[in-house]
C-alpha cells in the first residue's frame, strides 16, 4: 500500500508532458497550416462572381471589350469622344429560349420586335444622359437573351457582339438599328433599307414631334406672297449645289426636285 502513491507521483511528469506536447502542436497548426489547406481556392464561387470581377478588371486595363466609335464616349459624365466599355458576350447566362419552328409565328415576331426596336430607337433624348445610354444598352443585351426565337436570340448577340450598341444620340441610335437590320435583312436575302429614311419609315407620328416640327418651320420663316385670286403660296429658299439659289414650294412631306 505504501508504494502507490510512489508510482501515481511518476506518472505525473508524462501526463504533464502529453497535455504540454498537445498544445505546441495545435498551435503550431494554427500558425502553420498544411500544404492543402493554404492553396487558394477558386477565385469565383459562382458565374456571376467570375462575370463581375472580369468586367471590373477588363474596364481597369481596357480589355479587348472596349469599343472605339465616333461619339460614343466613356462614362465620365463629359459626354465627349473616347472608350465606351460595352459588357462582353459572355455575360452570366445565355439564351434563355428554345427554338421556335413555326416559321410563320417567326417571321410575324421578327417583324412586331423591329417595329419596337426602330420606333425605340427614333423616340430616344436626342442628348441622353449617362443613367440613359445604360439602360438602352442594357435592354439590348438582355433582349438579345430574352427573344422568344432562340436561334434568332443566339444570331442577334452574335450581331451585338460585332457590332456593340451606339447610344450617344439618337441618330447614332437609330443608325446603328439600320445597320444591324440591313445585316439581317441580307443574310435572309430580304430588300435593304436606306438608313438616310429609317426615321421616317418608322415615325411613331407621336404629338410632341409633330409640335416640334411646327415650330422648327415657323422658326424657318418661310416668306408668304399672294396669287391670283386669294390663293397664299408659302415659299422657302434653297440652295441647290449646281443651280446656286432657287425658290421652291413648301410641302409637308420634305419632297424635294426629283424626289
Amino acid at each position: 500500500m505504501p508504494k502507490k502513491p510512489a508510482i501515481m507521483s511518476r506518472n505525473r511528469p508524462i501526463t504533464y508532458i502529453a497535455i504540454i506536447a498537445a498544445f505546441i502542436f495545435f498551435y503550431s497548426y494554427l500558425l502553420f497550416p498544411s500544404s492543402s489547406s493554404s492553396r487558394p481556392s477558386s477565385p469565383y464561387n459562382s458565374p456571376e462572381q467570375s462575370y463581375s470581377s472580369s468586367s471590373s478588371s477588363s474596364s481597369s486595363s481596357g480589355g479587348s471589350s472596349s469599343w472605339k466609335g465616333k461619339g460614343d464616349g466613356v462614362l465620365d459624365g463629359s459626354g465627349g469622344g473616347g472608350v465606351f466599355r460595352t459588357p462582353p458576350m459572355h455575360a452570366p447566362g445565355e439564351v434563355i429560349m428554345p427554338k421556335l419552328g413555326n416559321e410563320t409565328i417567326k417571321q410575324e415576331l421578327g417583324r412586331a420586335s423591329w417595329k419596337l426596336l426602330h420606333t425605340m430607337l427614333g423616340r430616344f433624348p436626342e442628348k441622353p444622359t449617362m443613367d440613359e445610354r445604360e439602360a438602352l444598352k442594357s435592354y439590348l443585351y438582355l433582349f438579345g437573351r430574352l427573344y422568344p426565337c432562340g436561334e434568332c436570340a443566339t444570331h442577334f448577340r452574335l450581331l451585338l457582339q460585332k457590332y456593340p450598341p451606339q447610344t450617344s444620340s439618337r441618330d447614332a441610335a437609330s443608325q446603328w438599328g439600320c445597320v444591324v437590320h440591313n445585316v439581317v435583312n441580307e443574310r435572309l436575302r430580304k430588300p435593304m433599307f436606306d438608313c438616310g429614311t429609317i426615321a421616317d419609315k418608322y415615325h411613331c407620328g407621336c404629338a410632341e414631334e409633330d409640335e416640334k416640327k411646327r415650330k422648327l418651320e415657323e422658326e424657318g420663316g418661310g416668306e408668304k406672297e399672294e396669287g391670283t385670286g386669294s390663293e397664299l403660296v408659302e415659299k422657302q429658299k434653297v440652295v441647290d449645289r449646281d443651280e446656286g439659289e432657287g425658290e421652291m414650294k413648301l410641302v409637308k412631306e420634305g419632297l424635294t426636285r426629283g424626289g
